[in-house]
């Protein structure tokens, strides 16, 4: 049995998908920006950071955490990670 390329096999509609430009390293990568920048930001602003906010900061931080897994998963390319 051979390999079937799943994005270029027709649905059963006979519709195929198109090609998505983006790499999702690079999506991976735009998130693990966006987390560390939201990071930045609740540290940098206090009052983001006191009271019933005190939570706020481990957010960005597990974004960062399950971000970097995935980029690495990524990066590795094995298993679906190939395709990606």
């Amino acid at each position: 049995m051979g390999c079937v390329d799943e994005r270029t096999t027709p649905t059963a509609t006979g519709i195929v998908p198109p090609e998505v430009p983006l790499r999702t390293v690079t999506l991976a990568k735009v998130g693990l920006v966006a987390w560390a920048v939201a990071l930045l930001v609740i540290l940098v602003v206090p009052t983001l950071r006191t009271g019933e906010r005190s939570w706020w900061v481990w957010v960005p931080v597990a974004g960062l955490v399950l971000g970097a897994a995935g980029y690495v998963y990524l990066r590795r390319g094995r298993g679906n990670a190939a395709m990606a």
